[in-house]
This record gives structure tokens, sequence and C-alpha cells, in this order.
């Protein structure tokens, strides 16, 4: 680890370009006697400290508790913190110290979209204007090299869909959009055994939802988890377009991200 304030710079743009969650902690004022300098610096990743100090002991142990607390949250955001160092750290010098937390939560949501169709190309469209990470995959070349090209956006063509779901990262929300029942299924499947992801739904209509329940259910999988998926997809609302279906997943999709991560609702 290095204490510089240019290699915690340094650093922090590596975690924001890379898109790792992480905390930057700034000594933004000071009175009295404190460990660390104005404009002193610590960089704060899932493991602990990265780089860089605001002074050791009690102060960076409880900025360490407090920046563990952002990151739980999953959610970007700048805080100020003012803490006397005697009656809120427990130190014997009077003196008080103001932080300046930022956090970048790196898109922590992502959502793994299988199949490249119709549907996805316009749900695609939608979502890259949001903080979010999006990877879509398709066996189908001419499919996956339509969607557009953008920073939060990962296209991959892949032969074993469902083995490609052991790959994502926990947490992310898995919607299944291929060709057809026969090629959702496996990709369900996989993705209900992991047990690891918060969302997982399916295109089609209730009555494909039963009979997928029912097969699940023949492939050993218990009635709980056989039934832990959403299908249809999307909030009721909007008609049959493939743009206004799109509009529908958004929408549901942000409505369970919000209860999954606890967003805060920032609307006025």
């Amino acid at each position: 680890m290095s204490d510089s304030r240019a290699d915690v710079l340094q650093e922090t743009a590596r975690l924001e370009s890379a898109r790792i969650p992480h905390v930057l902690i700034t000594v933004a004022g000071v009175q009295g006697s404190t460990p660390q300098d104005l404009s002193a610096k610590m960089l704060v990743g899932a493991d602990g400290r990265l780089a860089g100090t605001i002074g050791g002991g009690k102060l960076e142990a409880a900025a360490l508790r407090h920046a563990a607390e952002i990151l739980s949250s999953r959610t970007d955001v700048t805080e100020l913190v003012e803490w006397d160092l005697k009656t809120d750290i427990g130190m014997t010098c009077g003196g008080r110290v103001t932080l300046l937390f930022e956090a970048c939560a790196a898109a922590p949501w992502t959502v793994a979209i299988f199949g490249a169709g119709h549907i996805s190309q316009a749900l695609v469209r939608l979502m890259i204007q949001l903080p979010v990470a999006l990877e879509v995959r398709d066996t189908r070349a001419e499919w996956i090299n339509q969607l557009p090209q953008a920073p939060n956006l990962k296209a991959l063509i892949t032969a074993d869909l469902p083995a490609a779901v052991g790959d994502l990262s926990d947490g992310a929300f898995v919607l299944c959009l291929t060709q057809g029942h026969q090629t959702d299924r496996p990709v369900l499947e996989r993705a209900l055994r992991e047990g690891r992801f918060p969302f997982v739904g399916v295109i089609g209509s209730r009555s494909k939802a039963a009979v997928l329940r029912r097969e699940l259910r023949e492939a050993g999988l218990d009635e709980q988890t056989a039934a832990t998926f959403h299908c249809p997809l999307g909030l009721e609302l909007g008609s049959n377009h493939p743009q206004e279906i799109a509009i529908s997943i958004a929408a549901q999709l942000l409505q369970e991200r919000d209860k999954a991560y606890a967003y805060e609702n920032r609307r006025p």
C-alpha cells in the first residue's frame, strides 16, 4: 500500500475505470489536535484500506467502518461527517475532524440478458442510459452484432448459454429472452440452482410460466425454488410492441432493484 496522495488519486481513477466499488475519504476540516493534516486521503475497498491514510488509530478504524457501511448499501453517495475525536471516537486528543466520504458503487447492479432478439434490442437501448452494467449473450452473431456499443454493455456470442450463468457476478438480475421455451428453460434452471440472483425472469405468458414450473419440479427443484422466477416479465402496462414491452420490463427491473438494494428515492 502507498500513502502518497498522488498514488491514492491514481488508484482511485483505476478503480473508477474498472467500475470497482470504493470509497475515497478526504480530511475536509480540522479543529484543534488531530492525527492527520487537511486534505489527507484514504482509499477504501471491499476488503478495507487500499491506499493512503487519514492518521491511523481509532479515527481511521471508525472511518473504515463507516466506509464499509456505505459500500454495503450499494449506492453512490457523497457525505460529510464531522466527529469530535474525544466524544465520538474515544481518542484523548480534543480536536474535531470533518471527513468527506465519496463512494462509487461502480454500478453494482448488473443485468444479464440471455437472448439478443427484438425485445432485447429495445431493452438494451433503454437501459444503457442507466447506471447499470449490462451483459447480453446469444448464440447468434447476427443479433449480437446489432446491439449498440456502450461503456456499460458487454455483448458476447456464447455457444453454451446455461454454462454462462456460472460466470455471472453474485446479485445479478437474470433475464431469459432467448428464442423460445426450449432455450429459456435450461438458462432458467441453472440460474435458480445457483441461488445467488435476486431477480430471475423469463419472457412469456402465464401458461408458459406454469409449464416451466412443472418442468423445473420434474427436474428436481423443490416447490419453492421452482416458483421463484418472474413470468410474464414486465409491469402490466402498454401493448405488445417490442419497445413498449421493453419499457414495462425496464420499469419492473428498477422497481425490483429498489427493493433488493434499498436504493433511496432521489426524486424531489
